[in-house]
């Protein structure tokens, strides 16, 4: 499959696709995409705003994974309301997750945490996870440890350890990852079955 990994970070959860598809990973930092580039040499990495590229390069790609900024909408929200910290929501995720129910004709998961409030689209969960996506994902056993322990490259960051702790808390776990991914491809290729059948 030609896939797009939109907000890439270093890469948790494209960990375990493999090397068979062409893979396009859009990654506003440059410090962050190149920690991706060094852990997946094969793939394409570019430096850009994510949701504009998502908009102008949507039709180039069998499946599009998505995974907008998460802060905003996570339960720790209620955390930061008790220290006087109150903010919007970024509703870019629901942008993407409209612009894709609307206008994607190839297959598409957009991910992020579980939200403070409840979802104004409804998702699939997986684990601690929610997902937007047009093919269904199957059950998955959220028992995985934590997403620091699969990936310390993280580490040579020049940043301080907080900022490297975000970035790892940020990753969609590997395993996660790769149970969508499956869900996709199973999907990818059931669509390719009926259409040779249609022929």
């Amino acid at each position: 499959m030609k896939i797009l990994n939109l907000y890439a970070g270093i890469g948790g959860n494209r960990k375990l696709w493999g090397d068979e598809h062409e893979i396009t990973a859009v990654e506003i930092n440059e410090e962050i995409a190149s920690i991706y580039q060094e852990n997946f040499p094969k793939d394409k990495v570019v430096i850009a705003d994510a949701h504009q590229y998502l908009l102008e390069q949507y039709k180039e790609f069998d499946f599009i994974w998505s995974s907008p900024p998460c802060q905003s909408h996570s339960v720790c929200n209620h955390f930061l309301k008790g220290q006087g910290i109150i903010r919007y929501p970024d509703m870019k995720l629901y942008e993407e997750i409209i612009f894709l129910q609307t206008h994607a004709k190839g297959l598409y998961a957009v991910e992020n945490v579980k939200s403070y409030y409840a979802p104004l689209i409804k998702p699939q969960q997986a684990g601690r996870h929610y997902f937007w996506a047009n093919f269904t994902i199957g059950p998955y056993k959220d028992s995985e440890p934590e997403i620091g322990t699969f990936n310390r490259q993280a580490s040579k960051q020049k940043q301080n350890k907080a900022k490297k702790n975000q970035i790892l808390r940020n990753c969609v776990h590997p395993k996660l990852g790769l149970h969508v991914f499956e869900c996709a491809f199973r999907k990818k290729q059931l669509i390719l079955s009926e259409q040779a059948g249609e022929d």
